[in-house]
């Protein structure tokens, strides 16, 4: 079965960019991954769903369960999305095993970056028509992650520091569940 990885962080933090980068990685060594972008789900299997925090946590589990239906075919499945609760971060772990990768970037940079324009419209006055007021991270909760299993401050690191530090932590993940599986093999 392959590993369920959940990539959280802020709109803009680089979660689809990571992904990517990822894949393509993947594609090099033969590495069979699945994306499961939280914005491209939005669209199909949760367009159903608003933001409030019931349907934040009803997409996570949603996401999570596909995940979950999908891993024997593949050596790692990321999960990218906001996830902005710590209990929807541990229910996928506590069911399903997802490691978690913290996508931490300040404030500051995601509103310099803004890639979608969401950070220029929350900043937006509260009167104006085009006001997002549900931005996670900056007029919506985010609840920072309090036990992630790796930490990746894309304010600071590039898109290749990323990959390999997260690569490591695959090949960690993946020989740590391997030496758990020969070592409970050998004890039988």
């Amino acid at each position: 079965m392959g590993h369920i990885i959940q990539l959280t962080g802020l709109s803009g933090a680089g979660k689809t960019t990571l992904s990517n980068a990822l894949l393509e990685w993947g594609n090099q060594q033969q590495i069979k991954i699945k994306l499961i972008d939280g914005d491209v789900y939005r669209q199909t299997l949760c367009k159903d769903l608003g933001f409030s925090k019931a349907d934040r946590l009803e997409n996570i589990a949603r996401l999570g369960a596909y995940a979950a239906s999908i891993a024997a075919d593949y050596d790692y499945v990321f999960i990218a999305a906001i996830n902005p609760y710590e209990e929807a971060r541990h229910a996928l772990n506590a069911k399903y095993g997802a490691a978690l990768i913290w996508l931490k970037c300040d404030i500051q940079a995601l509103i310099a970056r803004d890639p979608k324009g969401l950070y220029r419209k929350a900043l937006l006055p509260d009167t104006h028509p085009d006001k997002i007021h549900n931005l996670t991270g900056l007029n919506d909760t985010f609840e920072e992650p309090q036990y992630p299993d790796l930490v990746l401050d894309t304010g600071s690191l590039d898109v290749e520091e990323s990959v390999s530090k997260t690569v490591s932590f695959l090949c960690q993940l993946s020989s740590l569940r391997i030496s758990g599986s020969a070592s409970k093999s050998s004890a039988e």
